[in-house]
């Protein structure tokens, strides 16, 4: 076995009703709180109020900055980051998706130091310990950023979408809390869900990997096959939704440690230069050509997925259990609703070109068991244009 290092600061604190919690967690870290969100009326509010009083409850103030859209942008974090300023925040709450935790993240950033979020990505020496404490409160059950050291923000002028990478953004407390994701619709669970597997397998696949991360994302693939189908079609299955929300938080300890692979880094540039299109999308539109081009080069690991996710495949060789697997992902995505094309997604040649010549900016790519080469990335979502049953 090879030396490895696991680590993660996070305290996570996981339940149904624990949200009430918020109050007397946060107060551990000042008692003025900017709670960062999706926009009024959305599906935020519910749990938003839930927090409110509890916030109140605790003698904390608190103001809330509802800015946070899909695919954040530098723009947003400056308004959150002015309003945490003005507001003099010691403490920052991340309520919704990835977006809104995300956005949290970079807030927490750019209100205590003296460039913009986007100064201090991944392709510098990151932030330092000025940064805001960060609570990370979830709704949805798929980016596991309630427990990573990352914050994905796009710069819209360049269409640059890159990530804050830094032990400093770890949030201090993931309040993983199923109940605030039991009113998601199946779409969004459906996106997410596939998140949360993607960062598992990714990271059981990396060359980063260890095996701590390879135990926790082995078991998280379990319970998303088992429990993802389950609950995109019965969103009242509760049972489902616990064990989403915490295979979802398994996938961000294990991305954490491991990484994640190809399909992140080119999916990033998808939500970078196509906006409109979700994460959980642009990953579910690249899995079937990227496992066919990964499989040869991780035959073992394939194949131990591949009897996880379909046990018929116990008693075949490791090659025909790993072309199971690639089956088995194709069957998950159809029974998802995420059997999807770029021309479904209304992506044009154009923009598939600009998303490959970008998609080594992110070092996720050279995880890979196989690496690919700019060329190889472009007939890779080029034979992403159609899909066939």
């Amino acid at each position: 076995m090879e030396n490895f290092e696991y680590g993660n600061p996070t305290q996570i604190v996981f339940g149904r009703g624990r949200v009430k919690e918020i109050g007397e967690l946060a107060i551990q870290y000042g008692k003025r709180a900017l709670v960062v969100t999706g926009a009024k009326g959305g599906a935020s509010d519910k749990p938003y109020f839930l927090i409110e009083q509890s916030l109140k409850e605790a003698g904390i103030e608190f103001r809330r900055f509802d800015g946070v859209r899909p695919n954040p942008t530098t723009e947003q974090v400056t308004r959150g980051a002015d309003l945490a300023r003005e507001f003099k925040a010691d403490v920052v709450i991340g309520l919704g998706g990835g977006s809104a935790m995300d956005t949290a993240k970079a807030i927490a950033v750019e209100a205590t130091h003296p460039k913009t979020a986007w100064e201090y990505n991944c392709h510098t020496d990151g932030p330092t310990e000025m940064t805001l404490p960060i609570i990370a409160v979830g709704t949805t059950a798929g980016t596991g950023s309630q427990v990573t050291p990352c914050a994905v923000i796009t710069k819209t002028e360049t269409k640059d979408k890159s990530a804050i990478w830094n032990r400093n953004i770890y949030p201090k407390v993931a309040l993983v809390d199923p109940q605030l994701t039991d009113s998601m619709p199946p779409a969004v669970t459906a996106q997410t869900g596939f998140d949360a597997f993607c960062h598992n397998f990714e990271a059981y696949l990396s060359v980063n990997t260890n095996p701590l991360a390879e135990t926790m994302a082995l078991e998280a693939i379990r319970l998303i096959t088992e429990f993802l189908p389950r609950v995109v079609i019965d969103g009242n299955d509760l049972e489902a939704r616990d064990q989403m929300a915490w295979a979802d938080t398994l996938g961000g300890l294990t991305n954490a440690t491991a990484g994640v692979t190809l399909p992140h880094g080119l999916g990033m540039q998808i939500g970078g230069h196509c906006p409109h299109v979700t994460h959980g999308q642009a990953l579910a539109v690249i899995y079937p050509q990227f496992t066919r081009y990964t499989r040869e080069s991780a035959v073992k690991k394939f194949a131990v997925v591949g009897r996880i996710m379909n046990p018929d495949l116990e008693e075949k060789s490791d090659e025909e259990a790993s072309c199971g697997c690639c089956e088995a992902i194709d069957f998950m995505l159809k029974k998802i609703g995420l059997w999807i094309s770029m021309n479904d997604l209304n992506i044009s040649d154009e923009e598939l070109k600009e998303i490959a010549d970008c998609g080594q900016v992110l070092g996720d790519y050279a995880n890979n068991p196989r690496v690919a080469t700019i060329p190889e990335m472009l007939e890779i979502l080029k034979a992403c244009r159609i899909r066939t049953e």
